[in-house]
């Protein structure tokens, strides 16, 4: 199983219907195969991510508050990779349910997490 615990990522690339951006930082917390996270930056002031590992394979829901004061919702399937270098990558195809519209955005590892 792949090990996402205290795991940093930035995102990378973002669809046209995110708020993410590349300001925007995530980090997890994996016990067995539960995996949470928060994330802040970009469009986003803060944001919780509630979900379940499989393989490589990441399914989660999320709510975040947006910089417009505004709070949103939504779940995503994940795709984990490994990059050349090692670190992890996460392609991240989300659909929003508190309004339209859906995309991909990617994460890339960077380092350690809030601890």
């Amino acid at each position: 199983m792949i090990d996402l615990d205290g795991v940093q990522m930035k995102v990378t690339s973002t669809a046209t219907r995110g708020v993410v951006g590349a300001g925007t930082r995530l980090d997890l917390i994996q016990r067995g195969h539960r995996v949470l996270g928060r994330y802040e930056g970009g469009g986003v002031i803060r944001g919780y991510m509630s979900g379940s590992l499989s393989g490589r394979s990441l399914t989660f829901r999320y709510v975040q508050r947006e910089r417009s004061g505004e709070i949103h919702s939504g779940r995503s399937f994940c795709e984990i990779r490994r990059r050349a270098d090692g670190r992890l990558r996460i392609v991240e195809h989300f659909e929003w349910r508190s309004r339209s519209g859906s995309g991909t955005n990617v994460f890339d590892q960077t380092g350690a997490g809030w601890g």
